[in-house]
């Protein structure tokens, strides 16, 4: 999920393996506590991220072994020929256990554990689905591979071809098949692709993202077809890290304008109300140019709120971003209240419309935190 945060695909692998082991379910709570205990854990024999890098096309497109955690991040907004809108979430991740190979005889053993979020929103009926999978890198049962790229738990899959991008993803009644073709170039965030999390050495993740990516193919709902188009979104992140102690939780924007320009912003909340300084965003120019985004340059501020009636969570529901330096001022506004993920980690994530003087498009927002107790 996020510039995506390392701390979430911590927590949420973490919690699979936990509630798989012992056999039982979780409270929203227990699976907060069980997050914000993993602020220790065994980082030695891993590469820790301290440096900008070269990176490689299209190698960094798969695995990084050599660091702790990594994701693949796909969102996107779709729509079919009469207008109807859906917006769709698939999202893989990669943990290591050890900085070592399993040393066992038996064909299940791995050190690699993959895990996976889907997610659809049907705009019209108000409907949102999602599911989550997750499974060891044994047996071919998940896995990520350079060349060609391929990342995949079961039947869920994205998968390199030339210069785009298969998309596949079938959960019960609702399913996605998406080809698609990147419009821009891949631009890297933060210091030259190095995205600082906190002031801790190490602390940070090499980061890059296709912001504007031609999506077409089929939504598949109930056993009603639809043939889309859109736009979507990768967020390609890996890292070794540890959690920020003074860190709740954070909101990530991501926005396509229909003037051709893709907007990029992250604020990390601190446990005593504050923003972090290394909240961070980036501008990508219509001909694909970054400018990058300071905790200074931007502001968001909540309009409105919406209290899921699952968990009782209250989640922020409307938004006015302004970057004065850029005379931008955005409305951001859910196209679908309730598009929580109710899984291993709650948290909210879903398709947003973009309004303002001058200004249109559509994006995703994701929440997470807002689950926190005392």
């Amino acid at each position: 999920m996020d510039f995506r945060p390392i701390n979430f695909v911590i927590a949420l692998v973490f919690i699979a393996v936990i509630v798989t082991s012992c056999g039982d379910n979780r409270s929203a709570q227990e699976t907060g506590n069980i997050a914000q205990s993993l602020s220790g854990y065994d980082i030695s024999g891993f590469k820790r991220v301290q440096m900008p890098r070269d990176f490689k096309f299209p190698k960094d497109f798969g695995p990084h072994p050599e660091y702790q955690t990594e994701w693949w991040y796909y969102t996107g907004n779709l729509v079919d020929s009469s207008g109807r809108d859906f917006g769709y979430q698939l999202t893989f991740f990669r943990r290591a256990l050890s900085s070592y190979e399993v040393d066992r005889e038996s064909e299940w053993a791995s050190n690699q554990i993959y895990f996976a979020h889907f997610a659809l929103s049907d705009i019209e009926n108000g409907e949102f689905y999602s599911s989550e999978r997750w499974s060891r890198s044994a047996l071919g049962l998940a896995g990520a591979e350079r060349m060609p790229f391929r990342v995949w738990i079961d039947d869920w899959s994205v998968q390199g071809e030339g210069k785009s991008f298969k998309l596949k993803a079938t959960d019960g009644s609702i399913s996605i098949n998406l080809l698609l073709k990147p419009a821009k170039p891949v631009v890297l965030q933060g210091d030259k692709g190095l995205s600082q999390k906190s002031q801790e050495p190490g602390n940070a993740s090499y980061y890059f993202s296709q912001t504007r990516i031609d999506t077409s193919g089929r939504v598949i709902i109930d056993g009603q077809e639809f043939e889309v188009r859109g736009l979507s979104w990768l967020d390609r992140e890996w890292s070794t890290s540890a959690l920020g102690e003074n860190q709740e939780g954070w909101d990530w924007f991501s926005i396509q304008l229909d003037d051709g320009r893709e907007i990029m912003l992250y604020q990390l909340r601190l446990k005593d109300g504050g923003i972090d300084n290394y909240s961070s965003g980036s501008i990508v120019n219509k001909n694909g140019d970054l400018t990058p985004l300071k905790a200074a340059d931007f502001e968001i501020e909540v309009l409105d709120t919406w209290k899921s009636s699952k968990t009782g969570i209250d989640y922020p529901s409307k938004w006015r971003i302004s970057i004065p330096g850029h005379d931008i001022e955005l409305n951001v506004v859910p196209l679908l209240q309730d598009q929580e993920l109710l899984h291993s980690f709650i948290y909210w994530e879903g398709a947003v419309k973009i309004s303002g003087e001058g200004f249109s498009g559509k994006g995703y927002v994701e929440l997470t935190g807002y689950d926190s107790k005392d």
